[in-house]
């Protein structure tokens, strides 16, 4: 056998090689591509999941302020019932007073 006869067959050997290569590779390039697909699917959940976590935190924050702002309200209007109370209590009070100078005066 010439050299070039050897090469040539080794050559031969060599792209009989190559071609089962690329064959057994073929199914781990699906693979990879399901990989790459399910990723996506994964990468595009996730940003719809920060995007929806921010809208609640968004969401939250108003919520805690606007209960904040009614316990101040309800505080307020607390106060001012104790304070109206108090007045109805003295004013029941001087009335009484009055009704009691008004009967010592009758007799």
């Amino acid at each position: 056998m010439s050299t070039i006869e050897k090469k040539e067959k080794n050559l031969n050997l060599l792209i009989d090689k190559l071609n089962s290569l690329s064959l057994t590779y073929s199914q781990p390039t699906y693979e990879i591509e399901k990989i790459k697909t399910e990723k996506n699917e994964i990468s595009r959940q996730k940003t719809e999941m920060e995007k929806k976590n921010q809208e609640l935190l968004r969401e939250h924050k108003y919520l805690k302020e606007k209960i904040q702002n009614l316990q101040i309200e309800v505080k307020k209007r607390s106060a001012l019932e104790d304070n109206f109370n108090q007045e109805i209590d003295e004013l029941s009070q001087d009335a009484e007073n009055l009704v009691s100078e008004i009967e010592k005066w009758q007799m």
